[in-house]
């Protein structure tokens, strides 16, 4: 967080939370965000991920009918979980299975898509911790799809997990997922933005509400909030009550983490308190406009072209996430690509127009933190050259060659001139 006006962090009545801009990975708040918990049902987060993979992939489609094994659909009966109630005998398409996941939380119809794309829900738990690996998640251990305490399943437990085992995870390590969830497969908060959606008729005639009661429009008006349109819930004995959510208002994406609040409602409540401080707190401005110059660096020398030096200008807009009252603490940083440079720091000719030889930055961010390190180099656009330069002819080149061993013989013989003196 930038130096300057302190921002009134909201005092949350959550074990662990987090709150991130969502383009940049910016964090703005942190609560004892990497200490492992229970997800819960914020697992299917990564179920939600792997199945968009694997359509993105080619390995599954949207309209595939899924075997329905005797595992998923005894689960599925069970009226003590979340669940819509699948059936022997009838069809079930991946997207079906899909939006029974994403808006109801079924744990059924989670597991049947588990075993869809990798064939056992053991196959698919090694895929989400290596997924997870992937990501750069550091604090996680996944023993099945759903989020479930295997204690919950009755025997029917991933194989090789133990029988009391819980999947576990920070608040970070869930945000990390979320943003890449968000940035590879988007299109995931329109079935996670439903409030309300039928299943399949002939099965069941569920009416499946959508938990997310911040959705606008949900079941709990109280509780809607302005731009919420995901992600997901969770709760079990061990994890609390836990939400994952994600808002946009005004350009600004915000994913939220809270996890083991006392109440259903409390884990709404709480994240809309982190969303209340990052919209009221927090301005997008834009702080670099593309050709912009500068006086720290406002052109670069240049060899063997038709001109001895190039301005250099930024090569985009930035616009970055500060704190209201922090807008003067904010100055830009030039940073030259030494390897384009020759040893006397010069480019040589030609040159193109629009080619990168470095980066624009922001200091005054020394305290910002990201959900992971490289992250921050979202916050830096490229130095460009603004016009092109031609390689100077053989004749120019030879007459300042000429000219500078002669130049350099007369300096030299004038030094030696005035030693003697």
């Amino acid at each position: 967080m930038e130096k300057g006006v302190e921002a009134n962090e909201p005092d949350l009545a959550a074990d662990s939370a987090i709150l991130v801009e969502a383009e940049t990975g910016k964090v703005i708040y942190n609560k004892e965000a990497d200490v492992i918990l229970p997800p819960a049902s914020m697992t299917k987060i990564m179920t939600e991920y792997l199945v968009n993979e694997a359509v993105a992939n080619g390995d599954i489609s949207w309209d595939d009918e899924v075997d329905i094994s005797d595992k998923v659909i005894q689960i599925s009966q069970d009226y003590d979980l979340s669940n819509v109630p699948l059936r022997e005998g009838i069809s079930y398409t991946a997207e079906e299975l899909y939006d029974a996941m994403a808006i109801y939380s079924a744990n059924g119809a989670t597991i049947a898509l588990a075993e869809h794309v990798a064939g056992s829900e053991s196959n698919f738990v090694d895929m989400m911790n290596e997924k997870a690996e992937e990501l750069g998640m550091t604090e996680y251990e996944l023993v099945n799809s759903t989020g479930l305490n295997n204690e919950s399943m009755n025997g029917l437990h991933p194989e090789g997990t133990a029988a009391d085992a819980e999947n576990m995870m920070s608040a970070r390590a869930m945000a990390i997922l979320t943003y890449h969830l968000l940035d590879e497969y988007p299109q995931a908060l329109e079935v996670a933005s439903t409030t309300e959606k039928a299943f399949k008729e002939e099965s069941a005639n569920v009416l499946m509400e959508n938990w997310n009661w911040m959705l606008p429009g949900s079941l709990e008006e109280q509780l809607d909030y302005e731009g919420v349109d995901g992600l997901k819930t969770g709760y079990t004995d061990l994890a609390g009550n836990a939400f994952t959510g994600t808002v946009e208002r005004d350009g600004t994406r915000y994913i939220s983490v809270v996890m083991r609040t006392d109440t259903r409602m409390a884990r709404f409540e709480e994240t809309a308190k982190l969303y209340d401080y990052g919209y009221n707190d927090f301005s997008s401005t834009e702080v670099i406009e593309d050709g912009e110059t500068f006086d720290e660096v406002s052109s670069l020398p240049v060899i063997k072209g038709k001109e001895d030096s190039v301005s250099v200008s930024a090569g985009e807009n930035l616009s970055v996430l500060i704190e209201d009252g922090n807008e003067d603490n904010i100055t830009p940083s030039i940073q030259i690509d030494e390897e384009l440079l020759n040893e006397d720091g010069e480019l040589e000719a030609p040159l193109e127009e629009g080619t990168t030889v470095g980066t624009v930055a922001i200091d005054g961010q020394a305290d910002s933190e990201y959900l992971k390190d490289e992250m921050a180099s979202s916050q830096e656009v490229p130095l460009v050259l603004d016009e092109k330069v031609e390689k100077a002819g053989w004749l120019a080149l030879t007459t300042r060659s000429i000219g500078g061993f002669f130049g350099s013989m007369w300096n030299s013989a004038s030094n030696f001139v005035t030693g003697l003196f």
